[in-house]
């Protein structure tokens, strides 16, 4: 069962219909000959009649008389007729009825007297085509009207699953993802991308609104992606509302708003006589009428097109309406007014595209916290403008906005060296617990593989005991047998010996099966380099490569070098047998 397992389940098909227009309808022009038998043999009709009436023609057009009447040794049709092309001077040659002339009056289109009843016939039999085609049509037309009402459930079930699997098509297509609806209003996206920019070149962003602030403040040279951020935003979030994946990173969720209220691009008309900032102000006028908790509100370059020192004053009494209306909002600006106002105000917060000072180019990363510079001095300088004239306009600049716009510079060097410092940590500990995953791999295989070789020792010598205890009985027997011959005395004392040897040879084999549980086993020398021993842990055996150091010894196990615990191993017999 899947959630579009009830929609499937509510398709009614119609074999008998689907079969009948199948059969009926050849393409959306013609019905098919087999829509009806009289249909069929009315077109089998037309089709002799006319094959019959153009060999007739044929003969009469390649006669020598005809030949130099007609324009072109041709057959055509006109008004639905078999006609020939007849030179004007020779029209009243040929017996005929005229139906048409060419373009410059040079030929006449003539039907020759002695075809005219064929023609008719052929006339005659297509009309009785277009008689019985009607009647098909009515036939269907009534087949399909009894049909209608699951038919048309089944059309709007069909376009209501082709509408979900084109939300999927394009959602495999942009890897996109379902995000989280958050229930506090928060919006949260990771690594979302534009949908419209080559997924090859897009620089992912990540944004949050709405958990530590409603209002975001975004700086940045122009071309630097503030813009883009800000349709980013909107499309993601108005993509979630309709139902389709979105192309950003899991753990991203979006809030669900009554309106998103966009001023983005410029409005400016000759025809309404507007200019940039009016057609931006009318815009924000209906902003601010329509905005409440439950918008999502987006600006571009708000208060801009006018005085700057005015135009920031009205950005900022704008962004303080629209928050005391309740909205989220996110502005992108050039002014340092607003700027400094999100430093200072609760629950709006700065953020900037970063701009990277070294190659004076735009990285297109959102950098939440940290407002960003316009460089519109480096900027100048990287297109070539005149080092005296920048040095002029620096000195021109006011020395407060002077020292805002280092104590930005300052801040953004000081969170690159953060960021970078960072992703040195962040590897550092990537590749820490990657080393530590394949350490407790190892041990894990190692613990296995010694599990594996003690199974094998304890099978083998259970099998040992099992195959001595057989042939000890077997002894036995052939000494009881025995002792029915010979000096009763005698071989009961044979015997007794034989069973003592046995039950120590038992004995001694059960004892050897189990040496990895025996706990109070003592080495009878001190180790020594080249001594064969069994790592009881591992259950393999290896040779001492180095001194004892402490309570440790170095065992070399075919290619691999462990360090063992001397209570952990065990003289190999031929060694105790050598000393």
């Amino acid at each position: 069962q899947t959630t579009l397992s009830d929609l499937f389940a509510r398709l009614q098909p119609n074999p008998y219909l689907a079969d009948l227009l199948e059969r009926s309808i050849e393409n959306e022009e013609r019905l098919a000959d087999a829509a009806s038998p009289a249909l069929g043999q009315i077109r089998r009709k037309i089709t002799q009649a006319g094959l019959k009436l153009r060999e007739k023609l044929e003969k009469m057009i390649r006669s020598s008389t005809m030949q130099t009447y007609l324009q072109e040794q041709i057959i055509t049709i006109r008004d639905g007729r078999y006609v020939i092309p007849v030179k004007a001077e020779h029209r009243g040659d040929v017996a005929g009825l005229i139906h048409d002339t060419s373009a410059t009056g040079q030929t006449y289109f003539i039907e020759p007297m002695a075809i005219v009843d064929a023609n008719n016939d052929i006339r005659l039999l297509e009309t009785q085509e277009q008689e019985e085609i009607e009647r098909i049509i009515q036939k269907l037309c009534a087949e399909c009207g009894a049909a209608a009402e699951p038919m048309l459930q089944g059309y709007d079930i069909a376009a209501e699953l082709n509408l979900y699997f084109a939300k999927a098509s394009l959602g495999a297509q942009q890897k996109g993802i379902i995000p989280q609806v958050s229930q506090d209003g928060s919006m949260l996206l990771k690594n979302a991308r534009h949908p419209l920019i080559d997924p090859k070149t897009v620089v992912p962003i990540n944004i949050n609104l709405g958990i530590d602030f409603h209002a975001l403040i975004i700086t940045g040279p122009n071309t630097g992606g503030k813009t883009v951020a800000l349709k980013t935003v909107g499309l993601l979030t108005a993509m979630a509302m309709c139902g389709l994946m979105i192309p950003a990173s899991d753990g991203s969720r979006i809030a669900c708003y009554d309106r998103i209220l966009v001023d983005i691009g410029d409005r400016q008309s000759i025809e309404y006589n507007l200019s940039t900032f009016s057609a931006h102000t009318i815009q924000d006028i209906e902003i601010i009428k329509s905005a409440d908790d439950r918008t999502l509100v987006l600006m571009d370059e708000l208060g801009s097109g006018t005085d700057p020192v005015e135009g920031a004053a009205l950005a900022v009494a704008v962004i303080e309406r629209l928050r005391m209306q309740g909205a989220a909002l996110i502005v992108t600006t050039h002014y340092q007014e607003l700027k400094r106002y999100a430093l200072e105000t609760d629950d709006v917060e700065n953020a900037s595209c970063e701009f990277d000072l070294e190659t004076l180019k735009p990285t297109y990363r959102l950098v939440i916290g940290s407002p960003g510079k316009s460089n519109a001095f480096a900027i100048s300088s990287s297109l070539g403008m005149p080092e005296d004239v920048i040095a002029h306009a620096k000195k021109l600049v006011s020395t407060e906005n002077q020292r805002f716009e280092k104590a930005v510079e300052q801040l953004d060097r000081a969170r690159a060296e953060h960021e970078k410092k960072l992703a040195e940590l962040t590897a550092l500990r990537e590749s820490t617990a990657k080393h530590e995953k394949e350490i407790r791999e190892q041990a894990e295989l190692l613990e296995q593989r010694r599990e594996e070789e003690l199974s094998k020792i304890r099978t083998q010598a259970r099998r040992i005991v099992e195959q001595t205890v057989t042939e000890s009985n077997a002894l036995l027997q052939e000494l009881r047998d025995l002792k029915k011959e010979k000096d009763k005395a005698d071989f009961a004392q044979k015997i007794a010996a034989a069973k003592s040897r046995s039950n120590q040879t038992i004995n001694a084999l059960y004892e050897n099966s189990d040496t990895d549980e025996q706990g109070d086993y003592t080495l009878p020398r001190a180790l020594q380099i080249g001594d064969s021993v069994l790592v009881v842990s591992m259950g393999r055996s290896g040779t001492v490569i180095a001194e004892p150091a402490g309570k440790v010894v170095t065992v070399q196990i075919g290619a691999m070098k462990t360090r063992v615990p001397i209570e952990n191993l065990r003289l190999e017999k031929t060694v105790q047998q050598m000393q």
